[in-house]
């Protein structure tokens, strides 16, 4: 089931809009009819897996790819008649943002001025708004190339937003950063939003879809579910077990293909066990001693983002 959003004429225009947008390479399609409506002041999430189109999705909302049909929209400016148009309302930070390691970071900063013509009478005071919230104040001196990686990331995100855009893209800011500076990184992008920026950001890290107003999920070029977390999370069908087995590729086995069992997932040391809402929930352990498995804890938990992107797939996969 998708989640469809209501309209009335009392809603204000998206500022981001796809209108059947496809990007084909050859006989990939690479995104596929792609519909999507972001309005102002949202912290959209796009979420899947490498290879599920979100890159090339950034891209032509970016301007920098062309699509093979259908449209998008930023600000109601057309991306596909006016790409150059669209860069001056937006910032685009790629997954590899192009920062110049042997400048420090007020060079970097400067450069990025520059590019984006900010006035020099406004630059300082723009400049230190940025290290107000990104802390790379104490750093100005520093080559960017002696930068650890999430301080890259914070100064690729400051440099995005040197010229104060309006629309953020963030082809997934996190990828190989640590946890606590991906934790940072989000601070700041909550800091972002109550300045009423809108902003796009795509992640493989199901955990931070947590972290949006709304999210879609995409798998092979299309969007498969949308909505809140809240509402995503609804979707969700019978209850959840996790389990802590004494061997988990096992006990994952002996429980898959069970009759009550809706689907198995592996959690690290753990097991998610999704159950139909009718089974009761001591049928799991039953189950594993009878296979000779030890069940170190079992405890009902609420369903995350991972739970229903799994499940939606077992619902597509069951319907298919």
């Amino acid at each position: 089931m998708v989640l469809h959003e209501t309209e009335n004429k009392d809603t204000p225009a998206p500022v981001i809009l796809t209108e059947s947008l496809c990007k084909h390479f050859g006989p990939l399609k690479a995104v596929n009819d792609l519909n999507l409506k972001v309005g102002k002041g949202e912290l959209f999430g796009l979420i899947g897996p490498d290879g599920a189109g979100k890159t090339t999705t950034m891209r032509m909302l970016a301007g920098i790819l062309s699509p093979s049909s259908g449209n998008a929209y930023i600000d109601g400016i057309s991306v596909r008649k006016n790409p150059d148009q669209i860069k001056g309302h937006l910032a685009y930070m790629p997954q590899r943002f192009g920062l110049y390691q042997d400048l420090t970071v007020m060079e970097n900063l400067n450069f990025y001025a520059d590019l984006f013509s900010v006035p020099k009478k406004i630059r300082a005071q723009r400049i230190d708004q940025l290290f107000s919230f990104s802390r790379l104040g104490p750093f100005s001196d520093r080559l960017a190339g002696a930068l650890s990686g999430g301080m890259k990331q914070k100064l690729g995100l400051t440099c995005a937003l040197i010229h104060s855009p309006q629309v953020l893209l963030l082809d997934e800011p996190t990828n190989g950063v640590d946890p606590v500076s991906r934790r940072d990184f989000w601070k700041i992008l909550y800091e972002l939003l109550t300045e009423g920026i809108t902003m796009l950001v795509s992640t493989a890290y199901l955990d931070e879809a947590e972290r949006t107003t709304r999210t879609a999920f995409m798998r092979d070029g299309a969007i498969i579910e949308f909505g809140t977390p809240k509402d995503l999370k609804a979707t969700v069908n019978g209850i959840i077990l996790e389990v802590v087995p004494s061997d988990v590729r096992t006990a994952k086995a002996a429980l898959k293909e069970q009759e009550g069992i809706l689907d198995v997932n592996v959690f690290g040391d753990s097991l998610h066990v999704r159950l139909s809402s009718e089974s009761d929930e001591s049928y799991v352990e039953k189950i594993l001693d009878s296979a000779g498995i030890q069940v170190k804890s079992s405890r009902r938990v609420a369903p995350s983002m991972e739970d229903v992107f799994l499940s939606v797939l077992s619902n597509r996969e069951t319907r298919s």
